[in-house]
């Protein structure tokens, strides 16, 4: 019988992750399919229900709603629930759905392919969404030294994140001594390709670049920290292992690497 996943969010026009699911179902031999609900904010309180009623075994989440499905899932895995945001649905023999959080594991993983350092390092994020959750928990949990927040809603990201330093992007000239620059913010992805979250000037004060943004490859963003001589890295290795992280929640199974470098240069050869 066909396994049923997919992915839930507000706009999905990017997305490469029905490609990507897909391979990694061949390579498991997995019966199944990925599609794609790009779903209105008014209708998020009947998705968990409909995705049950229709016999989805899982679900990736996407922005806007990564914090925000939370209050429809029956529990939460232990990662999910300190982070406090979900990108990862399971819903079980019984019906019950259960949130997961991925994009740890995706996030830590695209790190360590593309050397970028952070143990006693002290990094800036742009944005304080559900990315920016999952982010900021790995970098505490590996040695970040310090966090400063950058955001547009103060009062809100200083609740959300109250031990770390948040700042708006008009106080960005104050900014000193942070090695790495993480954008976490939709700005910059197709099709608003001509657009970065910060002025490029400010690159400058910074070693190294991650952008959790994988379409395009090369957002401006990165191409100005490319052009600065910055170590730098896009999400697309985030988004391939968070995936096939997806599928061992999904299957109960333990997915190789290899499987995700496999995964990568398909992506480069035929998609990219």
């Amino acid at each position: 019988m066909e396994k049923l996943y997919g992915l839930i969010g507000e706009k999905l026009g990017h997305t490469y992750s029905p490609v990507i699911h897909h391979k990694i179902m061949k390579e498991l031999n997995i019966d199944g399919h990925y599609g794609l609900f790009q779903v209105k904010m008014e209708n998020l309180p009947h998705v968990v229900s409909g995705l049950k009623a229709l016999g989805y075994a899982g679900v990736n989440v996407t922005i806007p709603y990564k914090t925000d499905i939370i209050k429809f899932l029956d529990y939460l895995s232990p990662e999910a629930k300190k982070i406090d945001a979900v990108n990862v649905v399971a819903i079980d023999k019984d019906g019950m759905a259960a949130g997961y959080n991925t994009d740890y594991y995706g996030f830590g993983m695209m790190l360590k392919n593309a050397a970028i350092k952070i143990k006693g390092e002290n990094a800036a994020i742009l944005g304080t969404g559900g990315a920016s959750k999952a982010v900021s928990q790995y970098l505490r949990d590996n040695g970040i030294k310090n966090i400063v927040f950058i955001t547009r809603d103060f009062a809100t990201a200083k609740h959300k994140f109250p031990r770390d330093e948040v700042i708006t992007y008009g106080q960005l000239d104050k900014l000193k001594g942070c090695s790495t620059i993480i954008n976490t913010t939709p700005v910059g992805m197709y099709p608003g390709i001509q657009t970065m979250p910060i002025e490029e000037k400010y690159l400058m004060n910074f070693s190294q670049a991650v952008d959790l943004i994988y379409n395009p490859s090369e957002t401006l963003f990165i191409k100005q920290a490319k052009e600065r001589g910055l170590k730098y890295t896009n999400g697309l290795y985030m988004l391939i292992a968070q995936a096939v992280k997806s599928q061992e929640i999904w299957n109960e199974t333990k997915i190789s690497e290899a499987v995700t470098e496999d995964i990568l240069s398909f992506l480069k050869r035929e998609v990219l």
